[in-house]
Order: C-alpha cells, then sequence, then structure tokens
C-alpha cells in the first residue's frame, strides 16, 4: 500500500472507511473483522498483529473505538492527512446512517416487519464481534488466529491473565482501567 501515491491512499482511505462505517451495525468492535478484511486481507496494508496492537490503542484511548481505530489506522496508510481522512470518513457515514434510519424508524416504529429486521442484524453483529473476539483469543493464547490443535505455543499466562481479567470485569466489576492496569502489572511479572 506505501508504494502508491498519497492521493490513492487518501482516496482509499476514505472509501473504504466509508464502506467499514457503513457495514459496522452493532457498534464499535463491529469494525474489527472488517477492517481486517478491507486493510490486512485485500489491500496488505499492515499485519493481524498490527491491527490488534492498533485496537489495543484504540480502545484504551478516550472516545469511540471505531473512530479511534479509524484515526490510527488511517495514520498507518498515509500519515497525519490519513488520520483526519478515515476519522471523517468514519464519522460523515455513521452521521447520514443515522439521520436516515431514524427518520426511518420514527415513520415504522410499529412495523413487525422491521422490528424483525432489528433482531437479525442483533444476530449477525454479536457472531462479528464474537468472531473478532475468538481472533484476538486465540492470537492471545497461541501466538496466531487460526484455530489448531497445536498446543505447543499455548501461552498460560496470558490464559490466566484472560481469566482473571474476565472474573474482574464480569463478576466483580471492576473499572475497566483498574483491570487494564492490573493486566499490565501481571505481564510485568509473568514476561
Amino acid at each position: 500500500m506505501q508504494e502508491r501515491s498519497l492521493l490513492y491512499r487518501l482516496w482509499w482511505l476514505f472509501k473504504t472507511n466509508v464502506l467499514i462505517s457503513c457495514l459496522a451495525i452493532g457498534g464499535g468492535y463491529m469494525i474489527i473483522p472488517l477492517i481486517k478484511k478491507q486493510f490486512v486481507d485485500n489491500a496488505r496494508a499492515f499485519n493481524f498483529d498490527e491491527l490488534l496492537e492498533m485496537a489495543a490503542i484504540a480502545q484504551s484511548a478516550p472516545g469511540a473505538i471505531a473512530i479511534n481505530l479509524s484515526a490510527i489506522t488511517g495514520y498507518k496508510v498515509a500519515g497525519f492527512l490519513g488520520a483526519v481522512i478515515a476519522t471523517v470518513s468514519c464519522v460523515i457515514s455513521g452521521f447520514a446512517i443515522s439521520l436516515v434510519g431514524y427518520n426511518f424508524f420514527c415513520s415504522h416504529r410499529n412495523s413487525d416487519v422491521i422490528m424483525a429486521v432489528l433482531q437479525g442484524l442483533k444476530a449477525v453483529a454479536t457472531g462479528l464481534i464474537g468472531s473478532a473476539g475468538a481472533g484476538i483469543l486465540l492470537l492471545a493464547l497461541t501466538g496466531h488466529n487460526q484455530l489448531s490443535l497445536n498446543v505447543q505455543n499455548f501461552d498460560v499466562p496470558a490464559l490466566i491473565i484472560a481469566l482473571a481479567s474476565f472474573v474482574l470485569l464480569r463478576k466483580f466489576r471492576l473499572n475497566p482501567v483498574t483491570v487494564l492496569a492490573l493486566s499490565a502489572g501481571a505481564g510485568i511479572v509473568f514476561y
């Protein structure tokens, strides 16, 4: 991707982020598998490990993960101007879809068909988020994101940190920032 002209990369960022934002129904984490498909698999702008690092940074920064991740990926592809273009294109499509969707749902709020469509969209959003989560979990525990019976590279400390984080977040409802700090400390101890 870096061998292309800056103008090409900016146009590609704009159209790709508009497309991703239009398809990311269900929240910010929905963009991770979509970004993987467009940026990693198709354009080879960066690899999956880099995407996961960018997603971790985007998640830990204030604001919506979709906007943060768009800015970071845009910066990676085309520098500061790429970050601006990617962010604007991410927000524009969401804003336009929200306006159109709001007007549509206000005029059809009693339709059983519309409610059924929304239920279907919630189900697919759950599947996409689960797929992204499974890929991240596999990468953290085994070093690659493909399911395999080879447990030779299985990272036991990563599993302990992941399970402890899950319990602290779900059962004890600790603040995510506190859990991040504790996990960072555990990483220093284990590694």
